[in-house]
């Protein structure tokens, strides 16, 4: 995993959240009332809403587009609904909040172009 800085608590809203633009896509990550932070891909399992656009409540979030409730621990559907987006894990260290990122592989060369 790479761990990337991606600022302070303080610059995600109570109830709100931020997007992290990333290799793997836009990233959004969400603040509840308690000051938990969660990490969620900004894309609704269920037409591509943008999570990010929602409405945060406990530890979950409501897309703005069909009112789908996704949990922000674990990224999956409430029941009804059933579906999944990705979760990406969250620390905080001194104020400030690191995003782990996969590792990206290297894109290896072909044969033919190797030196």
């Amino acid at each position: 995993m790479n761990w990337i800085e991606i600022g302070r608590l303080d610059d995600i809203p109570r109830l709100g959240s931020r997007v992290i633009a990333t290799e793997l896509g836009d990233i959004a990550v969400f603040r509840n009332s308690a000051d938990e932070v969660f990490a969620l891909r900004d894309r609704c399992p269920h037409r591509g809403g943008p999570l990010s656009q929602g409405i945060v409540h406990g530890r979950r979030v409501t897309c703005p587009l069909h009112n789908w409730v996704i949990g922000l621990e674990d990224g999956e559907a409430v029941a009804p609904d059933v579906g999944c987006v990705k979760a990406f894990e969250l620390r905080q260290e001194a104020g400030r909040l690191y995003l782990a990122l996969p590792a990206v592989a290297e894109p290896s060369l072909p044969a033919a172009m190797e030196g």
